[in-house]
């Protein structure tokens, strides 16, 4: 058995193989950084080269003249057939080459059951036994760890490959017999997948949860108290003008702002927690609006209102209780005193938490960072086998190695003394049914610290974003808790006995422990609480009651998404990113200000699955069940042809029912508007990309129109305003709002015969309408539109705008939000720097000058309210039918 050479003695580029010579051993890896790394650390003697992935599949088509249903797949004996792309046929042969002229083949792809396979189709296609194949594996590509898994080879596990091998056959099945279903009823094109539907119906059902939503109500009130013995009156003044101060986008001072403002000035903020020796709770359960808001008065003046006045406001988008918008004001009674009853200190610890796993790492890269979970796996995809700085990044496990713990706790000794290491290692527990394949993800090297790669590397930016993050992790994971001095200040009323008790809270950090690595949690609304003692006495200078609403269940965001499919079992942590793309991709859903929205199109489709095979693949029970059957097959414990065969032979009858099932087009839904052209009522149809607006008379009369999530059509506002081409400009709803653009049919593109028609895309002309913005209070605003520049975006290579920042110039991809990418612009070379920087001031500059006018040529300055230059019956609205009940 060959082994790796351990000489010092190291070369970049090895021993060239020869025809017919026997003097070297091949490696193949997977990805092409690798084996340059790979291949450096091996030395002489070793060739390294990589598949790129996969080498083999299922073929995409059927041969031609068969009437194969699922192609690769064999629906009788459930055998599959795999072919080599034509895109590998080059890596292919190159590999054949060099198989054949070496001493030995080694086998090092990726640890998980997908690198498992690839290792396997690789021994199949070069005619390779994989029983006496020579497998390795390492958990980090380190010179150590990549030369001690050399020398330790095993044979590839088939049943880790046939657990793989289950799950792509598997997810063919499905796709390619209950796709055609979709196509029949509901749209061409569509697709259904085993993990991806019940992902997409994870969202659906939050939308139909939002939709059905009705809030609850109920009330706080909080004070605010002067400590210091300044004039209370004045210190109101003050903080009634603090608070009223709003920033260019309509903002109040943030709530840390208050908070210092507050600290400054020896005052706190309180809330009332008992009046008259009871708890105050005003909540809505069976009370009525008016009994609510009568109790909430009633303690209004228990705390120091004067003249309280009671105001309702109807607020038509509001559901339920949300209805009624109540304020209720009054005079803050001068004399009104409270004095400090109790300070209670107490301390409370927190504890770490373990290091990053998969999910956890998708989780606080897109909360803490901004990255979808397709850039965080490409980043540590990167981080692991380009640059060897942590360890295997697809893991399910929070287990740490012996050895991994004594470097960390060695590095916490040293690195910040023996007060922050805990007198045994920590121990987390994985959650069930972890494969626990390998560990969790770790740095490398820990005296490769965040700070010294500052300015010593020349690595992209979200690479080392991300490094710091699993670093700090699990650093902090090995140390000891923080603790918290958590104070407690309770007054009572004391001017008058009303029973009226306030409560105000506060913490500092007493020992920062892990945060010594981690970072110390930024908090806002932490109050500074003023030194006090018992039986002083506080006067109030500001007084509020807060009507409250319950929220609907939240949107979920990438990483709450990741962590429901991790909790109900669907996918893996390697697939988690490609199934939130994937419903992305297919239209089921969009992400806009990073929440996931249910489209018409996805809600359509789900719940025709749902109803066509509501007790299978769609089921998340069902789908959990099949994770754990793979991971059976994995273990050994179960045959994965059987598993196969059930699974097809429970499809075959239900597919049949759902040819019974009415088409999801033939269900129309009543709308309440009328169509603008023939006066008919309107109806909701669905189609390819969703929801809209049709006319009952179709196809007599062919209105229609697009409308938004609630059904509301999108009609374009007639404004009185002409661009400074003298065109008229409409108001538009677009996927960030309200905007103002040239009310023009775009330029036709040039058309040859033959050709298939083409929707008009005025981005495929020089000339693009005129836009104007809209500020967030209404008034128009003159933006300069992006310099489109010829830089490519690094995530899509789509070309990126440049805009004039708060900070400078900034690059971000032309695609947003469909693509996220950025390039900082301060790394430019000076030599494009400059000539871009020439091109935006000119860009700019040729838009400050612009005037736009109404009809009647006056004018319109930038801030005017939009509301003013609707034109009569053009308000973007369309007419209710009688038929409608208004």
């Amino acid at each position: 058995m060959a082994t790796p050479t351990t000489s010092s003695t190291e070369s970049t580029t090895p021993t060239a193989p020869s025809q017919g010579s026997y003097s070297y051993q091949l490696v193949i890896v997977e990805s092409p950084a690798k084996a340059k790394t790979i291949e450096r650390y091996l030395g002489r003697g070793f060739v390294v080269r990589a598949s790129v992935g996969h080498i083999r599949d299922l073929p995409k088509k059927s041969p031609k003249g068969t009437t194969q249903a699922v192609p690769g797949i064999d629906l009788d004996t459930l055998e599959p057939t795999y072919v080599i792309p034509e895109k590998r046929m080059a890596t292919v042969a190159d590999l054949r080459r060099l198989a054949a002229n070496a001493s030995a083949v080694w086998f090092a792809t990726d640890l998980d059951r997908e690198g498992e396979a690839i290792a396997w189709h690789l021994a199949v296609v070069l005619g390779i036994d994989p029983l006496h194949a020579k497998r390795v594996t390492f958990n980090a590509v380190t010179k150590a760890d990549v030369q001690e898994a050399f020398k330790h080879p095993r044979p590839i596990d088939m049943n880790r490959v046939n657990a793989q091998q289950a799950r792509r056959l598997l997810d063919r099945l499905v796709g390619y017999m209950v796709s055609p279903v979709l196509w029949r009823k509901v749209a061409g094109g569509l697709s259904a997948g085993r993990v991806q539907t019940p992902a997409a119906r994870l969202i659906v059902d939050r939308e139909r949860g939002i939709a059905a939503f009705r809030p609850n109500e109920s009330w706080g009130i909080h004070t605010t108290l002067n400590l210091s013995g300044a004039n209370s009156a004045v210190l109101g003044t003050e903080w009634a003008a603090f608070c009223g101060q709003r920033d260019p986008r309509g903002r109040g001072p943030l709530v840390r702002e208050r908070v210092a403002w507050l600290a400054q000035r020896a005052a706190l903020e309180c809330e009332l927690v008992e009046v008259a020796g009871k708890p105050f709770k005003v909540e809505a359960d069976a009370a009525s609006a008016e009994d609510l808001t009568l109790a909430v008065a009633d303690a209004l003046r228990a705390v120091g209102l004067e003249g309280v006045t009671i105001n309702i406001a109807k607020d038509e988008a509001g559901r339920g209780r949300a209805a009624n918008r109540v304020t209720i004001t009054g005079t803050l009674d001068p004399k009104a005193r409270y004095a400090v009853s109790s300070v209670e200190t107490t301390r409370t610890r927190s504890k770490p938490s373990p290091p990053f796993i998969t999910s956890t790492l998708q989780q606080a890269a897109a909360g803490r960072l901004g990255l979808a979970t397709d850039g965080t796996m490409s980043a540590a995809q990167h981080l692991f086998d380009a640059l060897g700085w942590i360890t295997y990044h697809r893991t399910d496990s929070v287990q740490l190695s012996p050895e991994a713990i004594s470097r960390v706790r060695g590095f916490i000794k040293s690195e910040y003394g023996e007060g922050y290491l805990p007198e045994s290692p920590r121990h987390y527990p994985s959650k069930p049914h972890a494969q626990e394949a390998h560990g969790a993800i770790c740095p490398t090297d820990l005296n490769r610290t965040p700070e010294s790669l500052k300015g010593a590397t020349n690595e992209v930016y979200v690479y080392l974003r991300l490094y710091t993050l699993i670093w700090r992790q699990f650093v902090a994971s090995q140390m000891v808790d923080a603790e918290w001095e958590s104070t407690e200040i309770r007054l009572e009323r004391s001017d008058q006995k009303t029973g009226a008790v306030l409560k105000a809270a506060g913490r500092v950090l007493a020992r920062d422990g892990f945060y010594r690595a981690a970072g110390v949690p930024q908090s806002d609304s932490e109050q500074t609480l003023p030194p006090t003692t018992v039986g002083a006495v506080a006067a109030p200078f500001f007084l509020e009651a807060t009507q409250k609403f319950s929220s609907p269940p939240p949107r979920f965001t990438e990483a709450t998404l990741v962590r429901a499919l991790e909790a109900t079992g669907l996918g893996r942590p390697s697939t988690y990113a490609t199934i939130v793309k994937s419903i992305q991709t297919r239209k089921y859903v969009e992400q806009v200000d990073r929440r996931f929205y249910a489209t018409d199109l996805g809600m359509a489709v789900v719940d025709f699955l749902v109803h066509a095979f509501a007790t299978n693949f769609v089921e998340l029970d069902y789908t959990r069940r099949i994770e754990q059957e793979l991971d059976e097959i994995a273990q050994g414990k179960k045959d994965w042809k059987a598993m196969l065969k059930t699974t097809h032979a429970a499809l075959g009858p239900l597919i049949e029912l759902s040819a019974q099932l009415p088409h999801v087009k033939s269900v129309l839904m009543p709308a309440k508007y009328a169509c603008p052209k023939c006066g008919s009522r309107t109806e909701y149809r669905l189609g390819k990309h969703g929801r809209f607006l049709s006319c009952s008379s179709y196809p007599t009369c062919r209105f229609a129109n697009q409308v938004d999530r609630e059904g509301t059509p999108l009609v374009p506002a007639q404004l009185d305003l002409l661009s400074p081409t003298g065109r008229p400009m409409v108001m538009r709803q677009g996927r960030f709002g309200p905007f103002i653009i040239e009310d023009v049919p775009p330029p036709a593109l040039p058309y040859t015969k033959g050709m298939k028609a083409k929707p008009r895309d005025p981005r495929e002309t020089s000339a693009r309408p005129f836009t104007i913005a809209i500020d967030k209070e209404g008034r128009i605003e003159f933006r300069p539109p992006p310099l489109v520049t010829d830089r490519p975006c690094p995530k899509c290579q789509s070309p990126l705008n440049l805009r004039a920042g708060r900070h400078g110039p900034r690059l971000a991809c032309s695609r947003f939000p469909d693509c996220r990418g950025r390039a900082p612009f301060g790394k430019l070379a000076e030599s494009i720097q400059g000539p871009l920087t020439q091109r935006l001031a000119s860009h700019v500059n040729g838009h400050a000058g612009i005037v736009v006018t109404r009809r009647n040529g006056t004018p319109v300055a930038e801030g005017t309210p939009v509301a003013d230059l609707i034109m009569p019956g053009g308000d973007g609205t369309l007419p209710i039918h009688p038929d409608a009940g208004g």
